[in-house]
């Protein structure tokens, strides 16, 4: 199997911890991309459903599409009244001109970029906005940056690209901060929801979880806490439907 294709389809066998222990996204970041709604919003590569949950409670009308099954239950189970439809960035399934806006949450590094560019064009509306985002931990704070590096070394990354095309507007981007209150066994959960700990051997996850564990226990901003926030960077692109 090719490596890309062996991480990015290996997050269904832990779908309920990454819906659990998976950051959301700021309201204003969402906003900031594509205004204020009514408008129809198709989110790529939902996953279990983060991004899309900010769209519903902003008003807009949300198709979450993604291509794992286990995501996909796990989307519709999280969002009640909401059914995730079978797709992916490569192939939408959804007709011309469908959506206002296309935004995809930490998943635009997945996308085969020569498919998914035209057909996310093909569901945008003449001036549709596309606003991939990601969610970063915020490396200014120090014991963010020591978990960094423990996680660095089997960190698998595949970068972003940043040209859309002759299709897409030159593009805009904006960041926002913002928090996720976490827990020791939280943060051992969610380091666990990363395609390289899923595909990585034993002894290497083993490796990584006494690490994480030795670090909650010992970093002054963290010993002898039961919770702490785990603080974000949300990056955001907007780009528009030439």
């Amino acid at each position: 199997m090719d490596p890309i294709d062996e991480h990015r389809l290996s997050f269904g066998a832990v779908a309920q911890a990454y819906q659990q222990t998976r950051p959301t996204y700021p309201a204003e970041a969402l906003a900031w991309a594509i205004g204020t709604a009514p408008g129809r919003v198709v989110d790529l590569g939902a996953g279990t459903g983060q991004l899309t949950r900010v769209a519903l409670a902003a008003g807009f009308a949300v198709v979450p599409v993604e291509p794992d099954p286990a995501m996909r239950a796990a989307l519709d189970a999280a969002t009640p009244g909401t059914v995730a439809r079978e797709g992916s960035a490569e192939s939408i399934p959804l007709p011309d001109g469908y959506a206002d806006a296309v935004v995809v949450g930490t998943a635009y590094h997945w996308f085969d970029k020569e498919r998914a560019h035209p057909e996310i064009a093909r569901v945008l509306r003449a001036g549709g906005v596309f606003a991939p985002m990601r969610n970063d931990r915020d490396l200014s704070v120090d014991w963010v940056r020591q978990l960094d590096a423990i996680v660095q070394a089997a960190r698998f990354h595949r970068p972003d690209e940043v040209d859309f095309g002759p299709l897409f507007a030159p593009a805009e981007w904006a960041t926002f901060r913002h928090a996720v209150t976490q827990t020791p066994q939280g943060l051992l959960e969610l380091i666990a929801t990363r395609s390289w700990y899923l595909v990585a051997a034993e002894d290497l996850r083993q490796r990584l979880r006494d690490q994480v564990t030795e670090l909650c226990a010992t970093h002054p901003d963290l010993a002898g806490r039961d919770t702490f926030e785990l603080p974000y960077v949300t990056t955001v692109c907007r780009t528009v439907r030439r």
